[in-house]
């Protein structure tokens, strides 16, 4: 495993982090992982020298938080956990889900509780909220650091200005600023490259991407991806724009480039990722321990400009995708 500070932190954390939204019920979605199952996982990211983990409040409605929480007993002192809030956690109550207050405080109570923690180190805001003003989101943020519940706050998926206001009415106000941002970002969709990504560059925020893999569609063929059972069992993978703009051009060139390097698909899609300054830790989620073991392996993967510009060479802008 190796290595790296965590934006402006100081905090070192493994280059991968495992992301647990596979972890939980089936009753939230039909692929999730039960405990026993999800722990196995855990254990071997542990062993593997994995020391960052990455979950949120709504992955089955807590069950991930508490699995993770389970699974870290006596070995959370030397973990790096993350969370997050925003999305609504119980039907008919709308102040359990968006960024005011009163939602930031009794879902951040309940995540502790949940992870069994006292204090989470990254807690994050999954999205940005329309209703309420960022002013009172940081404020809020702000306390919880000021009270010892987060040692951190951090950010994901928004428009590089949203993020720019915030990171400024921080420090106009004094409030802790956010240190890490969590953005769409993989081969097939490369927009956050234009404004989001070279803020974070400039302000030493710490940047892990999320669905490094395209959910899924930079991990197989097209053709063999499009038959799958995947598209039905996750609806947003057609919702994104990662097979236009010259995206079966760049899945070609993945397959291409795997088969030169003795490599998969999925591990040359990472290694694009870790090759990339602004990545910190691009967040990988799994259902086997034997795809965990080969998103490590990405690590040892070594391209050249010219194996990058290969793969980047097809890229058209796209619209903006689904958050």
């Amino acid at each position: 495993m190796e290595y790296t500070t965590f934006g402006p932190t100081g905090t070192t954390v493994s280059r991968l982090c495992l992301g647990c939204m596979s972890f939980g019920s089936t009753d939230w979605r039909e692929w999730v992982l039960e405990e026993e199952t999800a722990t196995e996982i855990i254990e071997e990211a542990i062993d593997l020298g994995i020391n960052f983990f990455d979950t949120a409040n709504m992955y089955s409605t807590g069950e991930s938080e508490r699995i993770l929480g389970n699974a870290l007993e006596g070995r959370r002192e030397e973990s790096v956990v993350a969370t997050k809030v925003y999305f609504q956690m119980r039907d008919g109550d709308p102040n359990s889900g968006g960024l005011s207050r009163k939602t930031i405080e009794q879902e951040l109570d309940a995540s502790l509780d949940r992870l069994g923690m006292d204090t989470v180190d990254l807690y994050q805001i999954h999205r940005w909220d329309e209703n309420t003003p960022i002013e009172e989101t940081l404020r809020t943020l702000d306390d919880a650091v000021r009270r010892g519940k987060t040692r951190y706050i951090g950010a994901s998926s928004m428009w590089g200005h949203q993020f720019g206001t915030s990171l400024r009415t921080s420090d106009v106000q004094g409030y802790s600023r956010f240190v890490s941002m969590q953005p769409h970002y993989n081969l097939c969709y490369r927009e956050q490259e234009r404004e989001l990504l070279p803020l974070c560059d400039r302000e030493n925020i710490a940047v892990m991407p999320w669905s490094p893999l395209a959910r899924g569609y930079l991990a197989r063929p097209h053709e063999e991806f499009k038959n799958s059972s995947r598209p039905e069992a996750d609806p947003w993978v057609l919702d994104n724009p990662y097979h236009v703009g010259g995206g079966q051009k760049i899945n070609e060139r993945v397959q291409q480039l795997a088969a030169d390097e003795g490599a998969n698909m999925a591990q040359i899609a990472l290694a694009w990722l870790l090759h990339k300054d602004v990545v910190t830790t691009p967040i990988i989620g799994t259902t086997s321990v034997e795809h965990l073991r080969e998103a490590v392996e990405a690590l040892d993967i070594s391209l050249s400009d010219s194996d990058i510009d290969y793969l980047e060479e097809p890229y058209e802008p796209v619209e903006p995708a689904r958050w």
